[in-house]
């Protein structure tokens, strides 16, 4: 076991305790709860007993835990409960998980971005669980006059060695009453029993049977429905509204204009929204709204220019080539001089277009708001944010505005910009009424916060014998570039330039999954491999040396990789694939990259068909730490590669004059069943290392893997995204 301090979160633990007094505690809604087994319920406890801000226990035994973080897919809400429920020791049959509210004193961090949730989340959710236990022991200590020391737990009973046994439930009431323990006591790792091993997902049979889950599925009585008309172009905002007709129309409420962020509002990082400006129309049901809405006739003004695809790419790209670079992100050894005495340079260019998220559930968010509160229920990944906006849009006081999460269908970084449920918050305000507002699926493509369009260029300096002396990384983007400064080749390298490059826009950007990983790393491994072919090296052997020369001797003190584990994930997937085995008809490729704490390296094999690429398999290998929940986890990768994939083939946004072309499915290509990979194969790497992210470092790589696996069955390098356009 692992001693350690009760530092993280002490403060709701101490509050809850002391609130509890070993009585009932109210708050929880046990029927509302997600995962209630038939049996459980038939055993509802007539008590429970809150321990701290994280579970409380019934007087069966039966405990629930909170699940603090929001809940996009990536199956927290099963794998951080089993986290607390490990170091409980409790049998992960007697668990019952609920969806916590937003609250930032009890749970501090709920955000879901970042594959950030249980590597934050680890320790507080192990002490919750540890503190719990601990108050147990000493609770059936006093009771037996037993030190503690020669208590003993496993799943759920508690005993003494001597033939005395009880249940947590039967000892929940005084364990309530105990202090906050000062230090406890965490497993270790090898003693794990929950952890590890693959668990399904709490909402599963919700899920399976269409049950309420989402943000669309939630209703409240005498909820009205609103609808938004946003500008058709970026750069325009709204004039007038004609609403002569819609107004008249069965069950319409209203109709007015609203601007969601006004003047004087504090912005936070979130609030991104280049529409603030909209036309509104309220009613009662959403086909009501729906057809008021398309006899609106509202009329936009041009407040700033209208900007095209087209120009974008070529700016981007005069960016990239431009002898005045931008600024330095990371300059090591003399580069200028290794170009300038290199026997052969290589340089090439990458680019890929701005993509939508499209989400399966639209933007909606619930919103009831009253002159002394506000009460807020929605998909969203940044609960704290949109409270902060909340507070400074609606003027009220942060206790009276309450957020509640629902799941939610898919996020990959939109639910960050909770520009939506500020729009419900606004309308509701407005019209004094409980309202939910839903987005059609063309406001949502058209209104989106779009991954940005890139543009970057390689340059590699060789000398006379083929080694790489010199490497310089150019990177340009709409709002920011896509180059880390620290990443590999970085390290790896004598000299070595990272510089960036930015061009503005009016087009409203922001994080999509693996935010600009999920470009940088097709463009870095794209390059890797023409610079291995350049210099006639095995693509896996390249890679190897460079993470050799940055273990033996790292070039700068700042890179943010470790190349042993970044080595172990290459040479296991390199194992694994049976690498240099060649099949016939098979063609291959392999990268391999780190982002989010987390190491990923990929081989694709593919056979061509009709010139495009049938995926035959994909060999995965992790290195994230130790694993929660294998199940989840695997599901997460996979998801990662047919996403990578998807859009790195068929996807992107295009604009006319500040325009978005594309406002459906019928023009904005997702990857379909068919074309997904025929099998993937995943390997974690066992470690004992704490968790880190998994929700997306699978994502980046697996562009390149294909790029690369194209080339050695066509011969032709595609640099550009979507690969479908550029394979002709």
């Amino acid at each position: 076991m692992t001693l350690i301090k009760t530092k993280y979160n002490r403060r709701s633990f101490l509050k809850v305790s002391s609130a509890a007094s070993g009585g009932l505690i109210l708050g929880f809604s046990w029927l509302a709860s997600c995962t209630p087994t038939s049996n459980q319920l038939k055993s509802m406890p007539e008590e429970w007993f809150d321990i701290n801000a994280f579970l409380k226990i019934g007087d069966n035994g039966i405990v629930t835990i909170m699940s603090p973080n929001p809940e996009i897919g990536q199956n927290v809400k099963t794998s951080m409960p089993m986290i607390v429920a490990e170091e409980l020791d409790v049998d992960w049959k007697d668990v019952v998980v609920e969806q916590a509210g937003y609250d930032s004193q009890k749970y501090v961090r709920q955000i879901a971005g970042g594959s950030q949730s249980i590597r934050h989340g680890w320790q507080g959710l192990r002490m919750a669980g540890a503190t719990a236990r601990r108050m147990l022991l000493e609770a059936a200590s006093k009771k037996w006059n037993v030190p503690v020391s020669e208590l003993k737990t496993e799943n759920g009973i508690i005993s003494d060695g001597a033939g005395q046994t009880i249940s947590y439930g039967e000892i929940a009431s005084a364990a309530a009453n105990i202090t906050v323990p000062e230090e406890v006591d965490l497993k270790d790792p090898k003693d794990f029993k929950i952890i590890g091993q693959p668990t399904k997902n709490v909402d599963g049979p919700k899920l399976i049977k269409g049950e309420p889950l989402f943000g669309l599925d939630y209703k409240k009585e005498g909820m009205l429905i609103a609808m938004m008309v946003h500008p058709p172009a970026f750069g325009m905002k709204l004039q007038s509204i004609d609403d002569t007709e819609a107004r008249s129309m069965p069950g319409i409420k209203d109709i007015f204009a609203i601007n969601s962020l006004p003047e004087g509002t504090e912005k936070q990082w979130s609030d991104v929204n280049a529409f603030p400006d909209l036309a509104v129309v309220v009613g009662n049901s959403t086909w009501e709204v729906l057809a008021a809405k398309k006899k609106l006739k509202v009329a936009w003004e041009k407040v700033s220019d209208g900007e095209n695809t087209t120009d974008h790419f070529k700016q981007l790209s005069d960016l990239v080539d431009q002898v005045e670079a931008g600024e330095d992100k990371r300059i090591d050894g003399n580069p200028a001089q290794a170009f300038k005495s290199a026997s052969k340079v290589l340089s090439q260019k990458y680019g890929a277009p701005f993509l939508a998220h499209n989400t399966m559930e639209p933007m909606n968010f619930f919103a009831h708001v009253t002159a002394d509160k506000a009460e807020l229920v929605g998909p969203i990944q940044t609960p704290q944010f949109l409270h902060k906006t909340l507070v400074s849009v609606l003027g009220l006081p942060e206790d009276k505005i309450s957020i509640m999460m629902t799941r939610m269908g898919g996020g990959f970084g939109r639910r960050l910009y909770g520009n939506f449920a500020v729009e419900a918050a606004v309308i509701s305000q407005k019209v004094n009424a409980p309202v939910k507002l839903v987005y059609t699926r063309e406001d949502d493509m058209t209104q989106g916060t779009y991954r940005p369009a890139y543009q970057v260029k390689y340059e590699a300096a060789l000398d006379k014998e083929n080694k790489l002396t010199g490497f310089k990384v150019r990177g340009a983007g709409i709002d920011g570039s896509p180059v880390f400064d620290n990443r590999f080749p970085a390290g790896a390298v004598d000299n070595y330039l990272a510089e960036d490059q930015i061009l503005k826009s009016n087009i409203s950007v922001g994080a999509w999954r693996a935010p600009m990983s999920n470009f940088i790393a097709f463009a870095e491994q794209s390059f890797l491999d023409e610079v291995a072919e350049e210099v006639g090296k095995d693509p896996i052997d390249f890679r190897l040396e460079l993470f050799d020369r940055a273990i033996a001797n790292p070039v700068g003190e700042n890179n943010d990789y470790d190349p042993k584990r970044y080595a172990g994930v290459l040479k296991l997937v390199r194992e694994k694939s049976n690498w240099g085995q060649a099949t016939p008809g098979i063609s291959r490729g392999v990268s391999a990259y780190y982002c989010h704490n987390s190491y990923v390296a990929q081989v694709v094999d593919i056979k061509m068909e009709n010139n495009l690429p049938k995926i035959q398999k994909v060999w995965c290998a992790i290195d994230c730490g130790i694993v929660v929940n294998p199940e989840g986890a695997r599901n997460q990768v996979e998801g990662g590669i047919i996403d990578g994939i998807g859009h790195a083939m068929y996807s992107q946004m295009t604009f006319t004059d500040g325009k978005p072309d594309q406002s459906n499915f019928n023009k904005y290509k997702l990857m379909r069943h068919q074309e997904a990979p025929q099998e993937i194969e995943i390997f974690f790497v066992q470690n004992g290392i704490d968790p880190t992210g998994l929700g997306e470092p699978s994502l980046p790589p697996v562009a390149a893997a294909l790029a690369n696996a194209i080339y050695a069955a066509t011969g032709k390098r595609v640099r550009q995204q979507p690969f479908v356009e550029n394979l002709g």
